[in-house]
């Protein structure tokens, strides 16, 4: 997913406060004293400046006059955000985020794949092929790997729609499998080919009613490895 890791001292300074604001150590309403954090990033105020402004435009932080930069109500974050998704996995959220992206998932998806069944091209047709073959190649890789290859896969299906809303709707896909697909590596779970291969039969068929079949289906399974996986991971801790 994309991010601010990784993005020198600007970038550090947007990682911690928005990793605080959404696990809750910093609160809803709690005023950021800015001399306190520029010391103990040792930021410059310019640059802790250009951080709030990121901040803020995720939702996560207003300033006014009189009262200072605070802390927004989590009802204001933009909660499609990728890095809000991630700081909510990182706070131990990682269930929660998952229902809720498997749900908008299950609304979208099927839908789209239905479509794609109807107005798909040739072009649609071979994205979805090499696609297949990066999965494939990508089955021992690292994870971030894999879920690469798996958003090249579900990035051409929702273009194969040839509606530009559909291909929008990435930002709900793309965390959601870079989350699943850190969380079940190293992992036995079900082998992810065959339930994509169907949908680019169906697809390639144009089968309307087996493409959207195919895509509940995908994603019902995806659900069921990582409440498998999430099981695994609390009964280990028990």
């Amino acid at each position: 997913m994309s991010g601010y890791r990784g993005r020198g001292v600007h970038g550090s300074t947007v990682e911690v406060l928005g990793a605080r604001i959404v696990d809750g150590s910093l609160g809803p309403g709690e005023v950021l004293d800015l001399a306190a954090i520029g010391a103990e990033f040792d930021v410059s105020l310019t640059a802790l400046r250009e951080a709030i402004k990121v901040l803020t435009a995720k939702g996560l932080l207003d300033a006014r006059q009189k009262r200072g930069t605070f802390v927004r109500p989590r009802s204001e974050w933009n909660v499609l955000d990728s890095d809000v998704i991630r700081w909510r996995q990182q706070s131990g959220d990682a269930a929660a985020v998952l229902r809720d992206l498997a749900e908008v998932r299950t609304a979208i998806e099927p839908e789209a794949a239905a479509l794609a069944a109807q107005r798909r091209d040739e072009r649609d047709l071979q994205a979805l092929r090499d696609a297949l073959a990066a999965m494939d190649a990508a089955r021992d890789k690292l994870p971030r790997d894999a879920a690469d290859a798996d958003l090249q896969f579900h990035q051409a299906l929702l273009d194969a729609t040839h509606n530009e809303l559909f291909a929008q709707m990435r930002i709900f896909v793309e965390p959601a499998l870079y989350i699943r697909d850190e969380l079940v590596h190293d992992h036995a779970v079900s082998d992810p080919l065959p339930s994509h291969r169907r949908v680019v039969d169906a697809v390639e068929a144009g089968d309307v009613v087996e493409a959207r079949a195919a895509a509940l289906a995908l994603l019902e399974q995806s659900v069921e490895d990582v409440v498998r996986v999430l099981d695994e991971e609390q009964g280990g801790d028990a």
